[in-house]
């Protein structure tokens, strides 16, 4: 009863307002051993039921599971190379509260202890239902949850320090993280192997197969933005030359115009790439080529069904679809041109990597609650 529990808990989080009988039909049991299920999750604060959307069908109304209003919750945080963000998340993925300040040129122990204030001072609010966090980073952690941020100028962070001793503390980069959300909450559900690619100050992504992300041997794969598919004169912050994500993030656009390397890159990057005079398109034009390229190399080794883009990856694709197409087809080995692995723009766009934060906790707390 414990794993049959457990796997209700988990059809509730997947499928926010299922029915009980839909959800007995998903766990393969008996409408009354659900009904039973129900009983003790709701004992337990754990489950309670509602009202469901209306069918239009006729019969008596049906009820829907949804969180228990004492249940248990989780923090999911994300900090990006201009502000940070942490979540109370519910079941099912709900947000309850939302709390965040710009970053400041702080640096990451400073950010880190913020957080850490911030989650403590939501746990006090939330009456100790709060049970575990979620953290999403601009960078490599490492198992004993160190963090580097090369563009950041971060290095040896310790982000355990946000929620020392916690219940459940999960913490991962923040495009690994996103394409986690994509493919369980995404346009890339269902899919059997995904690549998602996340542009923020640099380039990362992740694959997922089958559902499962792909982190490497010492969780640091997905670093696509360190691919040599840059230009080789261009030095990025991890020390190498050439890498992908100096030609593709605002960096770039700012040395195609001649300016100054931006403090805020995103909001630069977005504010050239939704100006309309020629010098902004034709650098706009420059690095979704160089993005759509890029993808091809990547296709072509990984044999996705699909790509999704994230972050800034999504203003480009509307901004120059053609030039991103044109450049990804050019690229493409010959047999894969009839029907290439569509490129989308992900549909939780910049709250991916809080999603997946918030995903990886509650994965990690669901086996502890029944």
């Amino acid at each position: 009863m414990t794993t049959r529990a457990t796997e209700l808990l988990r059809v509730v989080h997947a499928r926010p307002g299922v029915t009980r009988a839909d959800a007995a039909r998903l766990i393969g049991v008996g409408t009354g051993a659900t009904t039973e299920l129900v009983g003790r999750l709701g004992q337990a604060e754990l489950l309670a039921e509602g009202p469901a959307a209306p069918s239009g069908a006729r019969g008596r109304p049906t009820t829907a599971l949804i969180p228990h209003p004492r249940g248990p919750l989780i923090a999911a945080t994300s900090i990006t190379h201009e502000a940070w963000r942490a979540d109370v998340v519910e079941l099912g993925g709900g947000i309850l509260a939302t709390v965040g300040e710009e970053l400041h040129g702080r640096g990451g122990n400073e950010v880190v202890a913020a957080i850490g204030t911030a989650v403590a001072e939501l746990r006090t609010r939330f009456a100790g239902r709060i049970r575990g966090i979620g953290i999403a980073v601009p960078g490599t952690v490492s198992r004993d949850l160190m963090l580097d941020a090369s563009n950041l100028g971060w290095h040896d962070v310790d982000l355990a320090a946000a929620w020392p001793g916690a219940e459940i503390f999960v913490a991962g980069n923040d495009a690994t993280l996103a394409a986690s959300a994509e493919s369980h909450r995404g346009v890339a559900v269902g899919a059997s192997v995904a690549l998602h690619l996340r542009i923020e100050a640099g380039l990362g992504g992740a694959v997922v197969n089958g559902g499962q992300v792909l982190v490497g041997a010492l969780g640091a794969a997905g670093e696509f933005g360190h691919m040599p598919f840059g230009d080789p004169a261009v030095v990025c912050p991890c020390g190498a030359r050439g890498c992908w994500g100096t030609a593709v993030a605002g960096s770039a656009l700012a040395r195609a115009l001649g300016h100054e390397q931006p403090r805020d890159p995103v909001s630069y990057a977005r504010r050239v790439i939704a100006a309309t005079d020629a010098a902004a398109t034709d650098a706009t034009a420059t690095v979704a080529a160089a993005l759509g390229r890029g993808i091809a190399g990547l296709v072509n080794g990984l044999d996705p069904d699909l790509v999704t883009l994230g972050g800034l990856g999504v203003d480009l694709l509307a901004a120059a679809p053609d030039r991103i197409e044109e450049a990804y087809r050019a690229g493409l080995m010959g047999f894969r041109r009839a029907a290439p692995p569509p490129v989308l723009a992900a549909a939780l766009g910049d709250d991916g990597p809080l999603a997946g934060a918030a995903e990886e906790a509650w994965t990690a707390l669901l086996t502890n609650l029944v």
